[in-house]
């Protein structure tokens, strides 16, 4: 679970609803002072909610970045049903490219960001339909399935879920917490549990545990690629995100001193290494 420095957006960012073709999606909107240089759409992992990009705003929109980071369907502040097959890896796809599509930038427009699960969704939206992104950025998100020993936690969290209700399910989690993890004031965290759907939890959790490698299919697209990580992950082994990135001829960034995270963990560095990459794509664009 990525744990925020704060759940307050910093001035640049408001919250509002983003109203689209499938429905309203709770959004932090960043905008810089001067007419942006580039609209990035962020999408957040498994359990995780908009505000895990929020130590990255400030710095993204003083580098001239609009910054929309998003609640998918079912999650934190986005509303969602009690069916998991509303939450299918293609309809969530789906939600991505109507959030694009909601931002009216046209075609070729939009850099793609999507960290751990969110990379997954954000790949499925690419490979369904490339036209709206100019590039498309991994964090910390794998080729395929997650390693065994997160398949087992996933499986053990989903049966929970079925089972239990989300506040004795949150409890049970804080018991295994870490003493000075377990000490933190969690009340933010826990509202954000809260407030996610269930079934929205235990589909998307059975898609990590279950995803085929896709690479072969994004590398054909053509798009650019941007492949960041910290320098250790327990979800998939960083040298399994380095293969990937030179099966996809992708930029490939080791965030140091982060973890699974590198948005909150490190987001100062996370943030120069996501303006390099954009800045590099819009010099080879040209003027």
């Amino acid at each position: 679970m990525s744990r925020p420095p704060t759940f307050t957006p910093p001035p640049c960012a408001r919250s509002r609803a983003l109203h689209t073709g499938r429905g309203d999606f709770a959004v932090l909107d960043a905008v810089p002072r001067t007419p942006p240089r580039g609209t990035v759409l962020m999408l957040p992992g498994y359990t995780g909610s908009k505000e895990d990009f929020i130590a990255l705003l400030q710095p993204l929109a003083d580098a001239g970045y609009r910054a929309v980071t998003v609640d998918g369907r079912g999650q934190y502040e986005s509303d969602g049903t009690d069916h998991q097959e509303a939450y299918a890896q293609g309809e969530l796809a789906r939600d991505v490219l109507a959030q694009a599509a909601a931002l009216g930038l046209g075609d070729g427009a939009v850099d793609l960001l999507g960290h751990s699960l969110g990379g997954q969704i954000a790949r499925a939206a690419v490979l369904m339909d490339p036209a709206p992104f100019r590039s498309l950025t991994l964090m910390s998100s794998g080729p395929a399935e997650v390693v065994e020993a997160q398949q087992v936690k996933l499986k053990i969290l989903g049966d929970a879920l079925a089972t239990m209700s989300m506040d004795d399910v949150w409890a049970a989690m804080r018991a295994f917490d870490p003493p000075a993890e377990a000490e933190t004031d969690g009340e933010d965290l826990r509202r954000r549990w809260l407030r996610h759907r269930p079934a929205q939890l235990i589909a998307t959790g059975r898609q990590l545990a279950a995803e085929p490698d896709r690479v072969a299919e994004l590398a054909a697209t053509g798009l650019p690629v941007h492949v960041i990580s910290g320098e250790r992950d327990d979800v998939w082994p960083v040298p399994l995100l380095d293969t990937m990135a030179v099966r996809l001829g992708a930029r490939r960034t080791r965030i140091e001193g982060a973890e699974h995270s590198p948005n909150t963990d490190r987001p100062g560095p996370t943030a120069a290494a996501l303006v390099s990459f954009w800045d590099g794509l819009r010099a080879w664009d040209g003027p």
